[in-house]
């Protein structure tokens, strides 16, 4: 089980085990409904090192790309997603986007879903590997709230 943790708390942290010969893989985003899609996401992104950190917009950086959301606050998405097995930690970032958090701890691996082309995949200039892992098509966030919605 995983550990919520402050920006600065995770860079002394990933440091030492970047001492201890580990392999960091980061991802991020909002993470509002947790689905099979992020929990495949995830267990895959975690198969391409030794620890998995996880960047989770905050509410306002949510609020800022997606109109209506999020539907759970920052800090039970935040808490859910530290619950995961494959998760190592979760660190909540402010801005628009993860760059400053990706460049506090530099990671060996950084990944993203599918639907982004690694060229776009924002903090690629700071990791040793960038990849876009498969999406799995028609689950996403949105097409969940859209089902509640119908019925």
């Amino acid at each position: 089980m995983g550990r919520v943790v402050g920006r600065d708390e995770l860079s002394r942290e990933v440091e030492a085990l970047k001492r201890e010969g580990r392999k960091i893989v980061f991802t991020n985003g909002c993470f509002d409904i947790i689905h099979a899609g992020h929990v495949r996401y995830l267990k895959e992104a975690k198969s391409l090192g030794d620890v998995l950190v996880v960047g989770v917009n905050t509410d306002r950086s949510v609020r800022a790309i997606k109109p209506g959301r999020p539907v759970n606050p920052e800090a039970e998405r935040a808490v859910v997603l530290a619950a995961l097995e494959m998760v190592d930690y979760v660190a909540l970032f402010n801005e628009s986007t993860p760059y400053e958090l990706i460049k506090s701890i530099m990671p060996d691996v950084l990944v993203k879903g599918g639907d982004w082309k690694t060229e776009d995949i924002v903090g690629s200039d700071l990791a040793g590997r960038t990849l876009s892992l498969p999406y799995l098509e028609g689950i996403s966030t949105t097409e969940i709230i859209n089902r509640i919605k119908k019925s």
